[in-house]
């Protein structure tokens, strides 16, 4: 296996780099990473709530530009950055080549125990810089939770939690709705009763 190159690179150089590895990379401050979930892997919870989601938006974005991918595809952050967000919905134009999303609209981090705190902080951060992005998606397997943030038309940006299997989240930047009964089906939780 290559091991990353210790050099500083730009996302061009980064992108010509990971076509010569095994494993997908991230590009944080000129060197090249991987993400945790591709040292450790994924639990049975945060694999079960991806396929879901792609599953759900794939059936309800047939016929229309958008699709969503996953972590295999990247995406370029304004700042140099290359981020794999677990899913991310992309109404660019196909592009078979590239490795990159080319208009993503919707972006999905599942979190983790140990990536908690660095999704909500960091990695939100640098996708709210993302112009064509309109929602970002925090998914806690620990219980049924999204946190979603929305683009505001002034450019800012809101954020509404939608807790409970009952509960669905609107993404009307891409005409679609995410049960969370759906995005949790097959999640065991560890929930007491009261």
């Amino acid at each position: 296996m290559a091991q990353p190159n210790p050099r500083r690179m730009d996302a061009d150089a980064f992108f010509a780099w990971q076509q010569r590895q095994d494993r997908p990379y991230e590009l944080v401050d000129g060197s090249p990473v991987l993400p945790p979930k591709m040292m450790t892997g994924a639990s049975q919870a945060h694999d079960r709530v991806v396929v879901n989601i792609i599953a759900a938006l794939h059936r309800q974005l047939r016929g229309t530009p958008c699709r969503p991918t996953t972590a295999d595809l990247a995406v370029r952050i304004p700042a140099g950055n290359v981020r794999r967000p677990d899913v991310t919905v992309d109404c660019g134009e196909a592009a078979p080549r590239e490795l990159a999303v080319r208009d993503p609209r919707v972006i999905v981090e599942v979190l983790s125990p140990s990536t908690m705190s660095f999704d909500r902080v960091r990695k939100l951060r640098e996708y709210q810089s993302l112009e064509s992005l309109a929602h970002i998606l925090l998914v806690d397997t620990e219980g049924p939770r999204i946190d979603l943030m929305s683009r505001e038309s002034g450019g800012g940006w809101s954020q509404t939690a939608h807790d409970g299997l009952e509960a669905s989240v609107a993404l009307p930047a891409i005409a679609a709705t995410l049960a969370l009964a759906d995005v949790f089906e097959g999640v065991p939780f560890d929930i007491a009763p009261p």
